[in-house]
């Protein structure tokens, strides 16, 4: 029986080790092989940050909003590129005029909903170094863009990220084989096949919908902001030939 064991292909699951669907092997006495599926992770400190940054303006006429939005709109820009932002950095996402619903303004008194008929909004994403994401988090913000907050984080070459996790997860699915070929008593063979699946993407780190005061105020600190790590997975399928 344990010499018929050799020559079958074996899969096992261990911990994120699974076997898989997706590949057949020829299972007969010139293919002598364990398949493995193994998953791993690669970690490094973010390097880059894109700042989503915005506002919302209300007034009591489509005209007037439209000049407020307008103002707001180019003092963010300008502060943003006062800090040394380049033209290419700064993204616009959305941005719209429209009248304001009357359910939203229905728990404000009368005088406030006379000035909140119509409302501007825009915003922006902003792309910078890790390290200044919470400098440009703070000029945005003072310049009136009184909806922004989130921020995503990533590495400067993410497929560089990617092939350091799927190294990994090679390295792991090598030791795994090794000893499941030492318990079936053969010794471990060349690498004969292996596949890299769709790894997972960073999950964005968030602060959504920061609003702040519209009140001046004195000189405020930019917020403490730490960057994040970035964490890439891979999963990778291999065969390798048992001797």
């Amino acid at each position: 029986m344990k010499a018929r064991m050799r020559l079958l292909a074996v899969a096992i699951t261990v911990g994120s080790v699974a076997v898989s669907q997706a590949q057949q092997i020829d299972i007969n006495k010139s293919n002598r092989s364990i398949a493995v599926t193994a998953t791993d992770k690669a970690t490094a400190d973010a390097e880059v940050a894109t700042v989503h940054i915005g506002f919302q303006v209300y007034a009591a006429d489509s005209k007037s909003a439209y000049a407020l939005g307008s103002k707001t709109s180019n003092d963010i820009v300008a502060a943003l590129k006062k800090g040394g932002l380049e033209d290419s950095a700064i993204q616009s996402d959305t941005q719209n005029v429209a009248p304001v619903q009357q359910y939203e303004n229905q728990n404000l008194p009368d005088t406030q909903k006379a000035q909140r008929q119509f409302q501007v909004s825009q915003s922006w994403s902003v792309k910078t170094s890790a390290k200044n994401a919470a400098s440009v988090l703070d000029a945005a913000v003072q310049a009136g863009a009184n909806q922004s907050g989130q921020i995503d984080w990533d590495v400067a070459d993410p497929d560089a990220l990617e092939a350091q996790a799927a190294q990994s997860a090679l390295k792991r699915a090598r030791a795994i084989a090794d000893q499941m070929a030492k318990g079936l008593g053969a010794t471990l063979g060349t690498l004969i096949y292996a596949s890299n699946q769709v790894p997972e993407r960073p999950v964005p780190v968030v602060m959504r919908n920061m609003a702040m005061a519209s009140a001046p105020v004195d000189k405020v600190a930019p917020l403490a902001i730490s960057p994040q790590k970035v964490t890439s997975s891979a999963t990778v399928y291999a065969v390798f030939a048992i001797e």
